[in-house]
């Protein structure tokens, strides 16, 4: 009786011969079915593993199974986005409020030109010592 290795292809062989797609799609729906394995199916046409898989991404169910949609409440990007947002409206508040400073600024600065009148504090000034020093009372029973 012969044996299989009489029979085996050389690689240049291998390389020529295609398969036809009838005969993928019979192959795959045995590997789906578990009547065969991949590692048989290697084993007994001589084909590589990876080939085996292509089909099986080509014509296999396995691809129509329905995916999951994993959904993030509060995803990263969702964040990222709101607190830049939240940055851009805080920086255009303070913009408005550097706006209204500098509007005040220039109008006292008009006012005492105009009126001669110091009206800015100045707070390098010591305070008065009119009032006097303060002595805590101690004497209460």
């Amino acid at each position: 009786m012969a044996k299989r290795k009489q029979f085996k292809m050389s690689t240049s062989e291998r390389r020529r011969r295609r398969f036809s797609d009838n005969f993928k799609i019979q192959k795959v729906k045995e590997i789906e079915t578990n009547k065969t394995k991949v590692s048989d199916i290697c084993k007994q046409y001589e084909v590589a593993a990876t080939n085996v898989y292509k089909w099986l991404d080509k014509f296999g169910n396995m691809k129509n199974k329905p995916e999951r949609l994993i959904l993030e409440i509060d995803s990263d990007t969702k964040q990222l986005l709101s607190l830049k947002k939240k940055i851009a409206e805080l920086e255009r508040i303070i913009g408005q409020k550097q706006i209204l400073i500098d509007f005040k600024d220039k109008m006292i600065e008009l006012a005492e030109d105009t009126y001669g009148v110091e009206i800015k504090k100045k707070f390098s000034t010591q305070p008065s010592n009119i009032s006097g020093n303060t002595e805590k009372n101690t004497d209460l029973v």
